[in-house]
């Protein structure tokens, strides 16, 4: 898959102006600075992921600037069931008939370690939230996705999801599975809806993840969320309208 860098976008001020945004790891990280990035821009936000009180804090800060009110939706990527990703997409269609953007952000980093040594419980809980959720919500979504003039899915990656690195494993395989899940999506809808789907990798961000991932890393070396949000504005709003099927770096 051809591989672009779209971090200089300048978005304009009302990019995103009475868009209807699903974001699933809402509350921190990533995820919350897309959110307010999002609803700085004009969108209704729904703020989706396990921990309430994160929710409500990113709810609070959107309500705060005076963006347009956002939408808190508890959400637990490890648990939840189909019947209840089409309740939760029965609700949105029902409230605002739509849907113009889905983030997938939400990620499980699992154990850095190697294959021989890696538990089969981490393993399936890694696919679970980063690869079978995200068929499910994409699944149940895509007739209120359908609904818009101009909808776009945004699903992360990682530099580890396109060439594979000793001791990353679940997390490495579910990345390679969602840039394959991109391209298929992508080549579906691409005649028959006006739904684009993409892959964007955010590249070293100063995340709980990343520290995770690196202890010994000095953050301050790296790019803070807020500071990769260009290329997040860029797939969400009509600037990326035509562009389906391509993995984007945020750096």
């Amino acid at each position: 898959m051809e591989t672009v860098y779209c971090g200089d976008y300048q978005a304009p001020t009302q990019l995103l102006r009475e868009r209807i945004i699903f974001v699933t790891g809402a509350g921190d990280g990533i995820g919350r600075a897309a959110s307010l990035a999002f609803a700085a821009h004009g969108a209704t936000v729904i703020l989706a992921g396990r921990t309430l009180a994160k929710l409500e804090a990113v709810y609070d800060s959107i309500a705060a600037a005076g963006y347009p009110q956002a939408v808190i939706q508890p959400l637990d990527l490890n648990g939840a069931t189909e019947a209840d990703y089409q309740q939760l997409a029965d609700a949105i269609q029902e409230q605002f008939g739509r849907l113009d953007g889905l983030l997938h952000n939400a990620s499980e980093l699992g154990q850095r370690t190697p294959i021989a040594n890696y538990q089969a419980s981490t393993w399936g809980k890694v696919m679970q939230v980063n690869v079978n959720a995200q068929f499910l919500l994409t699944k149940t979504l895509l007739p209120a996705l359908e609904q818009s003039t101009d909808a776009a899915i945004v699903l992360t990656s990682s530099g580890v999801g396109r060439v594979g690195r000793a001791f990353w494993g679940a997390y490495a395989v579910s990345k390679f599975a969602t840039e394959g899940f991109c391209q298929v999506l992508a080549a579906e809808l691409e005649e028959t809806t006006r739904i684009r789907v993409n892959c964007i990798n955010p590249g070293a961000t100063r995340t709980r993840m990343r520290a995770a991932a690196y202890p010994a890393e000095d953050p301050r070396t790296l790019k803070t969320p807020e500071q990769i949000m260009p290329a997040y504005l860029y797939l969400m709003g009509s600037g990326s309208s035509g562009v389906t099927g391509k993995s984007f770096n945020a750096q």
